[in-house]
């Protein structure tokens, strides 16, 4: 199995598809640094030898993947709350930020909907 980025790439799959399992990597990318490697994308996994596999990492390891990004991001979050955006008070409320609507299917970010107690009708 080949690692890289402590990440154990699936060793069924295509080259370019099990770096995808890299946070930061999608297919385009992944076929840019088989390119840049030179490793043939249609390769599996399991086949690559060493060699390709220290190729693969030192061109990953010029893109911003997995930890660094995912902090670039947390930070990137976190400063736009801070200096309270539009889209930083959408992240506070637990809202959709990028226009969405709301009034029908914003549950994935809200979440399901919360029950509200009937009142107790007073009556006769």
């Amino acid at each position: 199995m080949a690692r890289i980025k402590n990440i154990e790439l699936p060793g069924e799959k295509h080259v370019f598809v099990g770096l995808t399992a890299i946070y930061g990597i999608g297919n385009n990318l992944g076929r840019t640094i088989c390119e840049n490697a030179g490793v043939n994308p249609e390769t599996k996994v399991k086949d690559l030898t060493d060699d390709e596999i220290t190729r693969l990492r030192k061109e990953v390891d010029n893109h911003v993947v997995e930890g660094d990004l995912r902090r670039n991001v947390q930070m990137s979050i976190k400063n736009k709350m801070e200096i309270g955006c539009y889209q930083g008070v959408r992240h506070k409320k637990g809202l959709p930020v990028r226009g969405q609507r709301t009034s029908r299917n914003a549950h994935t970010r809200k979440g399901r909907g919360k029950v509200v107690a009937n009142k107790k009708k007073v009556g006769k």
